[in-house]
């Protein structure tokens, strides 16, 4: 079993009074060797830890002291230290399948690892599940699990995902269910392919067979500039309104069966169509937050709680698209509370950001996507009533992946330079960090190699109305 390397030790955890350092490699915890960051969070649980390191070549044994359930205090390079299980779907809608050349190599590798969803909400389709897979997750409890649907039809899903084990791998999500898993399902909607009819029989499939599932997200196709698929094509207004009608009727069959909507359309279908956002209450708890479902009305209301004076920390992203590929997010619930789990994820750790110089009259720009456009535009007179000076959008295409990706968190620095190229000098520029991860943009482009100086700012309402209060009005 491959070692797992330390990088990183908290000052003044148990890890650095027991004197380990960065670069240290365990070999084993409690004499197990340790496949992944899991099974260490089990076996470093305890109030006495056995370690055996290997340090410069030389072996040794390390015994830590700590309390129950305290941290060890180390962070590690990877998540899972034998091998990420990939994926051997060949999915026509697969994003990763869709990425230009050039960017980092981790970034094209494809994961259908139980584990990772564990971890950090990657989405598996199940087809490399296995008897031995379904034994520990049941045993060791972990839930929630994310789940690729895309169709409850085995012809149609083993279509759509080009594998034959399609059509029979959702046998274990039954498996899981029974086994008292919690499970949050997801259907990559593909006009042509599993919409219409075919969505209306996968969600029939899933009251039939899957009524336990925690819930189902509709998310619409993203399609780039850089796809090889022909028959791929974006949704157009009235497909989307078509995804939300269905969503609607559907959230009021399992509402009057199960006693709950379960099913919840992307923010995007709301916006594609020139709808209204659902309120709150209709998301039933945010669930699938990270997946762009309800992001939108959660940023909104923090963003109302702030100009009203209410105090908040503010929702901010969770980790989604290339999560586990780059670091966890730095402030976002279970994430952190895994220690031994590696600052992983696309979408942090944050961290780094910029000190912020509110001025009474600099007027100040906000960097976002169309679709962060869309929704911030109709507030911008109550945020620069706020700020005291004018606020405008810097709203930047996304040149790089083209097609219809318009989300912020997958804009480049490429395309935000182009952007800011062309504003006026000597404002402020106000950047989400949830472009950035270790302060660099998703094409390696740095903060500090933008054309304008910028102020990055976390990714929610709280903090966007704190940037741009004046001191003075704090």
């Amino acid at each position: 079993m491959p070692p797992a390397r330390v990088v990183a030790v908290a000052p003044g955890s148990p890890a650095a009074s027991a004197g380990l350092h960065p670069g240290d490699e365990l070999l084993a915890v409690n004499g197990e060797e340790l496949a992944d960051v899991i099974r260490y969070q089990l076996q470093t649980d305890d109030p006495t830890v056995e370690l055996e390191l290997r340090r410069g070549g030389l072996e040794r044994l390390v015994v830590v002291e700590k309390g129950m359930g305290e941290p060890l205090g180390l962070e590690l390079a990877s998540a899972v230290f034998d091998r990420v299980r990939t994926c051997d779907n060949r999915c026509p809608f697969c994003f990763v399948h869709q990425l230009p050349e050039g960017l980092r190599r981790t970034l094209y590798l494809k994961d259908d690892d139980f584990r990772l969803s564990f971890l950090y909400g990657n989405f598996t389709t199940l087809t490399r599940f296995t008897e031995a897979d379904l034994e520990r997750v049941v045993t060791e409890r972990l839930s929630p699990l994310y789940v690729s649907i895309h169709a409850t039809d085995p012809d149609l899903r083993a279509r759509m995902l080009r594998n034959r084990r399609g059509a029979t791998s959702l046998r274990w999500l039954a498996a899981l269910l029974d086994g008292g898993i919690e499970v949050h399902g997801q259907v990559v909607v593909c006009p042509g392919l599993n919409d219409g009819e075919a969505l209306e029989e996968t969600l029939l499939g899933v009251l039939d067979r899957f009524p336990r599932l925690a819930t189902v997200g509709l998310v619409p196709l993203g399609v780039s500039d850089h796809h090889r698929e022909p028959e791929l094509r974006a949704h157009t207004v009235d497909e989307a309104r078509a995804v939300l009608e269905t969503t609607g009727r559907w959230q009021r069959r399992f509402l009057e069966a199960l006693g709950r909507r379960l099913v919840f359309a992307a923010d995007e279908y709301h916006l594609m169509a020139g709808r209204e956002l659902p309120p709150a209450d209709e998301y039933e708890g945010f669930p699938q937050h990270e997946n762009g479902v309800g992001l939108a009305r959660a940023f909104l209301d923090d963003l109302s709680r702030a100009l009203a004076g209410e105090a908040g920390e503010g929702s901010g992203p969770r980790p989604g698209f290339f999560a586990w590929v780059e670091g966890t997010e730095a402030h976002s619930g279970r994430w952190t509370a895994i220690d031994g789990a590696p600052g992983e994820g696309y979408r942090a750790p944050r961290g780094g950001g910029l000190a912020l110089h509110p001025g009474p009259t600099r007027p100040v720009g906000v960097v976002t996507g169309r679709y962060g456009a869309m929704v911030l535009a109709p507030r911008l007179d109550a945020l620069a009533e706020r700020a005291g000076v004018p606020v405008r959008l810097v709203e930047v295409p996304n040149r790089f992946f083209g097609g219809n990706i318009a989300v912020t968190g997958l804009l480049t620095g490429a395309d935000v330079d182009a952007a800011l190229r062309a504003q006026p000098e000597g404002h402020r520029y106000l950047l989400p960090d949830v472009v950035l991860s270790r302060g660099t943009f998703l094409d390696d482009v740095s903060v500090e190699g933008l054309c304008r100086p910028v102020e990055v700012v976390r990714t929610d309402g709280a903090s966007l109305v704190a940037a741009l209060t004046p001191e003075g009005r704090r």
